[in-house]
C-alpha cells in the first residue's frame, strides 16, 4: 500500500469502523488495519492503544505494534506500559521485539520510572538493542527493591559488556536475597576479559556453592569461560562433579573438558556411569576435549552405552585421542 492514504476510501471506512461502539466491529477493522502493515498506518494503530475503551482492543494493539521500529510505536508503546496489566503485558513483549538501537533512547528515561513493572519492561526492551545510555539506570537499579526490576538490570549490563559494572555484578552474584537475581549476575560476570577475570572468580566459587542448584549450573558454565589457567577454578569444577544434581555436573564436565584439565579424569570418567544420559555425553566430549591417552580404556569400555548420542559422543571422543595421539 501506498504511505499516502489521506483519500483512500478503505482506509477512510476502516477508520469509521474503529469509532463504531460495538467493540467487535473495532476489533475487526484494527485487524485489518494491522494485515496493511503500512507505516502510515501506525498513529491509527497507536490511537487504538492509547484511547480505547476496550482493554483487549488495547491489548491487540500494542501486538499488532510489534516490530515496528517506529518512533510512533515507540511511543505508543512506551505510554502503554502505564495501562491495565493485560495491555501493560502485551506492550512489554511487543518492545521486546525492537530492533534498531536509534528506538532505545526513547525508552532510556523509562529505565528510571518509578513504577517497578514499567522500569522492568524498560530495562528488558533495552537489554539486546545495547543503548550505552541505559547503563546508568540498570547500574542504579541492581539495588532496587524489585527482584524483577534488578534482574533486568543485570541482563541490560551483561549485554552491554559493561566491565565498570562487574564488581556490582560479583556482589549481586554471591549476595542477592532472589536466586533469580544471582542466577543472572554469575551468568553476566562472564563478560570479564581475561585481565579482569582473576577478580571475578571469587564470586564464582561463591556461586558454586549456592543453595539453589539453578546457580551452581550457571557458575559452572561461567568458570569454564573464565577459569582458563586457574588452578583453583579447576579444582571447584572438580568439586563440582560431587553435585546432588546432574544438571550442576553437566555443565562442570564441559568446562573441564573447555579447560582441558587433565586431574580431572577421575570424576569425567565416573560421570561415564552416571544414569543421566546427558550427563555422559558431556562427560565422553569433554575426555575428548582434555587430550588424555589415559582416557582411552575408560571411553572404549563404555562404547555399548544404551544411548544413541551417548555411543556417538564416544566414539568422536575416541576418535579425537587416537587420531591426535594424545599424550599419556
Amino acid at each position: 500500500m501506498s504511505s499516502s492514504v489521506v483519500d483512500d476510501p478503505l482506509i477512510a471506512a476502516l477508520r469509521e469502523r474503529l469509532r463504531s461502539p460495538d467493540p467487535g466491529v473495532r476489533r475487526v477493522a484494527l485487524l485489518d488495519f494491522a494485515d496493511l502493515e503500512d507505516e502510515a498506518l501506525l498513529p491509527d494503530l497507536a490511537a487504538v492503544l492509547n484511547a480505547d475503551p476496550d482493554t483487549e482492543l488495547r491489548a491487540e494493539a500494542a501486538r499488532a505494534l510489534a516490530g515496528w521500529d517506529h518512533a510512533t510505536a515507540v511511543d505508543a508503546l512506551a505510554a502503554a506500559l502505564l495501562d491495565e496489566p493485560p495491555v501493560r503485558e502485551s506492550a512489554a513483549l511487543a518492545l521486546q521485539a525492537l530492533k534498531d538501537p536509534a528506538c532505545g533512547a526513547r525508552l532510556v528515561p523509562l529505565a528510571s520510572h518509578a513504577d517497578a513493572a514499567v522500569r522492568a519492561a524498560a530495562l528488558r526492551a533495552l537489554k539486546e538493542l545495547r543503548v550505552n545510555a541505559a547503563a546508568e539506570p540498570a547500574l542504579s537499579a541492581l539495588q532496587h527493591a524489585d527482584a524483577a526490576v534488578r534482574r533486568e538490570a543485570v541482563g541490560v549490563l551483561g549485554w552491554l559488556k559493561h566491565a565498570q559494572a562487574l564488581p556490582l555484578l560479583a556482589a549481586v552474584a554471591a549476595d542477592d536475597a532472589d536466586a533469580e537475581v544471582r542466577r543472572a549476575a554469575t551468568g553476566a560476570l562472564g563478560l570479564a576479559s581475561p585481565e579482569d577475570a582473576a577478580a571475578v572468580l571469587p564470586a564464582l566459587y561463591v556461586a558454586l556453592a549456592d543453595d539453589e542448584w539453578a546457580v551452581r549450573e550457571e557458575a559452572a558454565t561461567t568458570l569454564g569461560k573464565l577459569g582458563a589457567g586457574s588452578a583453583a577454578a579447576a579444582e571447584a569444577l572438580r568439586q563440582a562433579m560431587g553435585d546432588a544434581y546432574w544438571q550442576v555436573r553437566l555443565r562442570a564436565a564441559r568446562s573441564l573438558g573447555k579447560l582441558r584439565d587433565r586431574l580431572a579424569l577421575e570424576v569425567l570418567s565416573e560421570a561415564l556411569l552416571h544414569p543421566a544420559g546427558n550427563l555422559r555425553k558431556e562427560a565422553a566430549i569433554a575426555l575428548g576435549e582434555v587430550g588424555d591417552a589415559r582416557a582411552l580404556p575408560v571411553l572404549q569400555a563404555a562404547q555399548a552405552d544404551p544411548d544413541p548420542e551417548v555411543r556417538k559422543a564416544l566414539r568422536i571422543a575416541l576418535q579425537r585421542l587416537q587420531g591426535q595421539g594424545a599424550g599419556a
